[in-house]
């Protein structure tokens, strides 16, 4: 039967590299949805090309020059609940969650309401909300897979055995493009500077993310709920060559990776087509060149937003959701320099330390946490 898949994000990264392997699944598959935030052009050409029923963009001030563009004329949601009036338009079979940021929270949580597959490249949405998303996906039947190359590779590494028997995990990161430099070094680190990662394409947001290495601080977060695993189970290594995507080490000793080039099309699919494999458009992992793998310790002292993701994974409630949206602020203030990269860091905690926690929010609880915390770091800005 032909698949029908609804695509969040279709215009950044991942949603263009979810498209490529739609392409090469082939005719069994269909794009029946596409959504993204500002870019109607890109969004309308994808569109007149895949023909979907639906399209959504969160920028009301872009959609009439998305409909400008459109060759035909599909439903058309716009505004801040486009993504999850676009979920309630359509039928789908699976939802590819490939929005950056908390803005794909509500949509998400609506596709796992439905009891629909979601393919989670998202890691925001279950560090502010994974204490709401995986209950409620146990109580709908939704599955939850996910897109990060490094939770995909946990998710088929955890295949080898029980979990039960799994004593920890590791998650692996490149170190970004900063992992030698010195700490005074990098407290002068420019936005182009910090926009030019090593081994992986992303957007924006993600690539600095991964220099203060705020991705792997999330993603601890996230495994935490993804896998049910206490914090003191997930555990990070430097892996500067990227061809091993993270490894579980079961109770007997024996310690299962996958590897693979750095392309995310590969978990993109796997997602998708679980629990089938089937050929890929990434390059095959040709062993014979590699030549070695290296793995060493992560430095906390200048990478301190590690040491806030285990903080965070360990105390729960609200700390997730103000740590990721203090981040967002920050990030965005760094791109327009208005922040030092270190402050990135320096200002997730400071909102970490002065929020008012509650250990076990609402989804409204939740949404206010996130906006007042939003507020605090453009105050601090000011001060």
């Amino acid at each position: 039967m032909r698949k029908r898949v609804l695509l969040l994000g279709s215009t950044g990264s991942i949603g263009r590299n979810a498209l490529g392997v739609l392409d090469a699944l082939g005719e069994n598959w269909k794009v029946v949805a596409l959504a993204a935030g500002c870019r109607s052009a890109d969004l309308a050409q994808q569109a007149n090309r895949l023909k979907p029923d639906a399209v959504a963009i969160a920028d009301s001030d872009v959609v009439d020059d998305l409909c400008r563009d459109l060759a035909y004329t599909p439903a058309c949601f716009t505004g801040p609940d486009a993504l999850r009036n676009l979920v309630d338009a359509v039928d789908f079979d699976i939802a590819i969650c490939a929005v950056v940021g908390a803005g794909g929270l509500s949509a998400t949580l609506r596709a796992v309401e439905l009891g629909k597959r979601v393919a989670l490249a998202n890691k925001e949405c279950m560090v502010i909300a994974g204490s709401i998303l995986i209950p409620l996906a146990k109580r709908t039947g939704a599955t939850i897979l996910p897109i990060d190359s490094e939770h995909s590779a946990i998710f088929q590494a955890m295949q080898a055995g029980n979990r039960r028997d799994v004593r920890r995990i590791y998650l692996t990161a490149s170190g970004g493009p900063f992992r030698t430099w010195d700490a005074d070094a990098m407290e002068r680190i420019t936005v182009d500077q910090a926009l030019q990662h090593p081994t992986w394409e992303m957007g924006p947001k993600i690539t600095i993310d991964s220099a203060t290495m705020m991705n792997k601080a999330l993603e601890i977060v996230e495994a935490r709920w993804l896998f049910d695993l206490e914090p003191d189970q997930i555990d990070v290594i430097i892996h500067p060559e990227s061809i091993v995507h993270s490894l579980v080490e079961f109770c007997d000793g024996s310690i299962v990776a996958q590897l693979g080039t750095p392309d995310m099309r590969t978990p993109i699919q796997y997602a998708l087509t679980y629990p089938d494999r089937q050929a890929c458009p990434s390059p095959n992992l040709d062993l014979f060149s590699i030549g070695s793998l290296t793995f060493d310790r992560p430095d906390e002292a200048r990478f301190p937003a590690l040491r806030l993701g285990h903080y965070v994974a360990q105390k729960g409630g609200t700390s997730g959701t103000v740590f990721n949206a203090a981040n967002e602020v920050a990030v965005e203030l760094f791109r327009r320099n208005a922040l030092s990269f270190g402050d990135i860091s320096r200002f997730a905690e400071k909102i970490l330390n002065d929020h008012t926690f509650i250990a076990a929010p609402t989804l409204e609880q939740l949404l206010d946490a996130d906006a007042w915390a939003r507020q605090e770091v453009a105050k601090c800005t000011v001060c």
